[in-house]
Order: C-alpha cells, then sequence, then structure tokens
C-alpha cells in the first residue's frame, strides 16, 4: 500500500466525506437486513469528524485516530458507534507515527482484534469483519493500494450470499442471504478512501 500522508488531515477528510457521499446507498443496504440507519447515523459521525478536522489535522496520526474514534462512539450511536470508534482508537493506539507499512499491518491486525472482541465476531458471518479480515491480510502480503481496494470490493461483494448470524441482520435467517451487508459496504467505502489518498508504504 503506498506512503499514507505525513498529515492525516486529507485522509480523514477523504474517509469522513466517502462515507458521506454514500450515506444514502448504505441506508438503503441496512432498510434490507437492519434498522435502516446505518448511513444516517455513519453520515452524522463523520460530519462531526469533519467539524473537528482542523484540531485532528493538527495532531499525530495516533492521536488523530483516537479522537476520531471517540468522536464517532458518541456521535453515530447503535451498534456502529461503539464498533466503528473501536476500529478507529485501536488503530490510533497501535499505529506508528509517520505510518509505515509494518505499523499499517500490526495496527489493522490489532483492530481486527479488538472488533472480534467486542462483538464476539469473526470472519464469515455477513459483518464488517468480512472485508476488514482479507484486506488486512492483502496490506501484510504486501500487496499496493489498487489491488488492497480490489479486495475489500471483492469481499464486500461476497456478503451477499452469506446467512446473517450476527446483529440485527441474524433475526432474518436465510433472508438476510441476497443482500450485501452495510458494515462491509462502509469498512469497503472506508478502505477504498485510505488507499486513494495512499502511495507506497516503505
Amino acid at each position: 500500500m503506498s506512503d499514507i500522508d505525513k498529515n492525516v488531515g486529507p485522509t480523514v477528510e477523504a474517509v469522513a466525506q466517502a462515507i458521506i457521499a454514500h450515506a444514502d446507498e448504505l441506508t438503503e443496504l441496512d432498510s434490507a437486513i437492519g434498522d435502516g440507519d446505518h448511513g444516517h447515523n455513519m453520515k452524522r459521525g463523520m460530519q462531526a469528524v469533519l467539524d473537528d478536522l482542523d484540531a485532528l489535522a493538527a495532531k499525530p496520526w495516533n492521536e488523530a485516530l483516537k479522537a476520531a474514534g471517540m468522536q464517532l462512539v458518541m456521535k453515530v450511536g447503535g451498534a456502529s458507534g461503539p464498533l466503528y470508534g473501536t476500529l478507529f482508537m485501536t488503530l490510533g493506539k497501535t499505529l506508528d507515527t509517520p505510518p509505515t507499512r509494518a505499523g499499517l499491518a500490526a495496527a489493522f491486525e490489532a483492530a481486527i482484534e479488538a472488533l472480534m472482541a467486542r462483538g464476539k465476531a469473526h470472519a464469515g458471518q455477513k459483518t464488517m469483519l468480512d472485508v476488514l479480515v482479507p484486506a488486512a491480510a492483502a496490506l501484510k502480503e504486501g500487496k499496493g493500494a489498487a489491488e488492497i481496494a480490489a479486495v475489500a470490493a471483492t469481499a464486500c461483494a461476497q456478503t451477499r450470499d452469506m446467512l446473517a448470524t450476527k446483529g440485527r441482520a441474524s433475526f432474518l435467517g436465510e433472508r438476510s442471504i441476497g443482500h450485501i451487508d452495510p458494515g462491509a459496504r462502509s469498512t469497503q467505502i472506508i478502505i477504498e478512501a485510505i488507499a486513494a489518498r495512499s502511495g507506497d508504504v516503505k
């Protein structure tokens, strides 16, 4: 994956803007198998991040990600707030500054472990982990930014055929099959936004 900007601001802004731009799509996906509020909730959280962008941009990567994670916990609400807050805060706690490929891979591995513990979930249950796990593996394997984004896109699409066994979608049983998981899609959007800001990580 390529060189991530030494300044955290542009990448955080790109992630927030990408989620906001896809809020209606995420809401539509969640309306099919969830509460129908994922897009709205994520938009609210990312808008709070944008509102605090100047302060975040003045921080080093690790502190900025932890602060963004706190905003998501406070503003997103529902199940997504703690999960995405955990993702960003764990990345911040683990990531080296400035980020390196090895540091980023280690941070994503730590974030996945934290999410598994918080959600008592694992890959294969039609959740955000079904995108995070293969994308993190691709990063660790040394794949480039475009390849990692492609892995995330493929992984997200594959959730369509999965049976949900975690979260609100699990209540639908087999009716959850045939729908892309909204958490997987929002995670894909985040990874694509990060990849688009990346150059070669050394």
